[in-house]
C-alpha cells in the first residue's frame, strides 16, 4: 500500500515538471531588464540627462525637453591671472634683498655699539654708535652740520663738474687723434704718477688758502680717473662698429654722435664714479690743512676739542654723502645706456 501510493506521488510530481517544461518557451526567459516597461525606461533616460547633462535618447515616444544644466564656474584662473606672481612673494622678495644688501652695514653697526660697552675698545677714542648718532642729531639741530656740509658740498661738484667738462672732451681727442696722443702722453704720464695730496702745498702757495686752491686740488685729482677711462673706452670702441659707419659716410661729428659717444658712456661713466669718491676724499684733507668751514674743518676742529662723537659723526656724514652721490651717477649712468640689451646668460 506504501509502495503504491509513494510510486503515484513520484508520477505525479513527473507529470508536473514535464507540463511546466511544455510551458516555457524561449520567449518566456527574459532578463529583468526586458521585464522593464517603457515608461520605466523613458523615467530612467530623464533621470540619466539630468544627472550627466546629456540629452535622452530612449526610443518610443520622444523625449521630453529637459531643464538646462546650471552653468559651471571655471575651476582655473584665467590666463592673465596665472602669469601675474601674487604680491606678498613679490614684497617678501623685495624685503629680503634690501636684508641682504644691508646686512653687512647692520653688522658693522652693532659691533660698533657693543665693542664698547663690553670693554673690547676704549669708549674714550671709540664712543658707541648710539652716543654718535646723538652727537650726529645735535650737529643737525644747532645746524653747524648743514653749513659744514653745504661748504664742502659746494667744493666738491664744483671741482668734479669742471674736471668732468674738461677731462672728457680731452680724452676723447687723444684716444681718437693719434698724434694728440704722441704729443701728450709723456706729459699724462708725469702728471699721473704724482699724487694730487702731495701737491696741495703747491697749490696753496700759489692761489693762496681760499676756495680757489681747494676747488683747483679737487680739479686735479678727479681729472685723472675721467681721463684715463675716456681715452681707454675710446680706443676699445668695437672695430666693426667703426667700419660699419664709415660705409655709411658718416662725418666725423655724425660718427661720435652714434658710435662712438654711446660705445664709450659705460666705460667713461667708470672713471666718472672714481672720481667722485675721490673728489669728497680730496676735499675733506684740503680742508683739514685751511678752512674755515666744511666737513674736513669739523672733524679736524672736534679732534682737537676732544669732542670725539662729534668727529664720527663728521666722518660718517662723508660717507652717507658718498654713497648718496655715486647711487646718483649710478642713476645717470643707466639713463644715458638704457639704449644697451642686457646680456642674458
Amino acid at each position: 500500500m506504501s509502495l503504491a501510493s509513494g510510486s503515484s506521488t513520484r508520477r505525479k510530481a513527473s507529470e508536473e515538471l514535464n507540463t511546466l517544461e511544455d510551458l516555457t518557451t524561449p520567449e518566456d526567459l527574459t532578463t529583468p531588464e526586458d521585464l522593464t516597461t517603457p515608461e520605466e525606461l523613458k523615467a530612467s533616460a530623464e533621470l540619466s540627462a539630468r544627472t550627466t547633462g546629456t540629452p535622452s535618447t530612449s526610443t518610443g515616444a520622444p523625449s521630453e525637453p529637459t531643464e538646462e544644466p546650471a552653468a559651471v564656474p571655471p575651476s582655473a584662473p584665467s590666463r592673465r591671472h596665472l602669469h601675474r606672481p601674487p604680491a606678498l612673494p613679490r614684497i617678501l622678495r623685495a624685503v629680503l634683498t634690501g636684508a641682504t644688501k644691508s646686512a653687512a652695514i647692520v653688522a658693522l653697526l652693532l659691533v660698533w655699539e657693543l665693542a664698547p660697552r663690553f670693554g673690547l675698545v676704549d669708549q674714550t677714542f671709540l664712543p658707541p654708535f648710539s652716543e654718535v648718532a646723538q652727537a650726529w642729531w645735535e650737529l643737525v639741530a644747532n645746524g653747524q652740520l648743514a653749513d659744514n656740509a653745504q661748504a664742502s658740498l659746494v667744493r666738491s661738484f664744483s671741482g668734479f663738474g669742471i674736471a668732468v667738462a674738461v677731462s672728457v672732451p680731452l680724452g676723447l681727442l687723444i684716444g681718437w687723434y693719434r698724434p694728440v696722443a704722441d704729443l701728450l702722453n709723456p706729459l699724462l704720464q708725469v702728471f699721473l704718477n704724482t699724487a694730487a695730496l702731495a701737491l696741495l702745498p703747491v697749490f696753496v702757495l700759489l692761489l693762496g688758502i681760499g676756495e680757489t686752491s681747494k676747488i683747483s686740488i679737487v680739479v686735479y685729482a678727479c681729472a685723472w680717473p675721467i681721463l684715463l677711462n675716456t681715452i681707454s673706452a675710446v680706443r676699445t670702441v668695437d672695430p666693426t662698429l667703426l667700419r660699419l659707419a664709415k660705409s655709411m659716410d658718416l662725418s666725423a661729428p655724425r660718427l661720435f654722435q652714434k658710435v662712438i659717444l654711446p660705445a664709450s658712456v659705460p666705460t667713461i661713466f667708470t672713471g666718472i664714479r672714481l672720481a667722485g669718491a675721490v673728489s669728497i676724499v680730496v676735499l675733506v684733507a684740503a680742508e683739514m690743512i685751511g678752512a674755515k668751514a666744511g666737513l674736513g674743518y669739523l672733524i679736524n676742529a672736534s679732534q682737537y676739542n676732544f669732542a670725539i662723537p662729534q668727529m664720527y659723526a663728521g666722518i660718517v656724514t662723508i660717507s652717507v654723502i658718498g654713497v648718496a652721490f655715486n647711487q646718483l651717477l649710478v642713476a645717470v649712468e643707466k639713463r644715458l645706456s638704457s639704449w644697451r640689451v642686457p646680456a642674458t646668460s
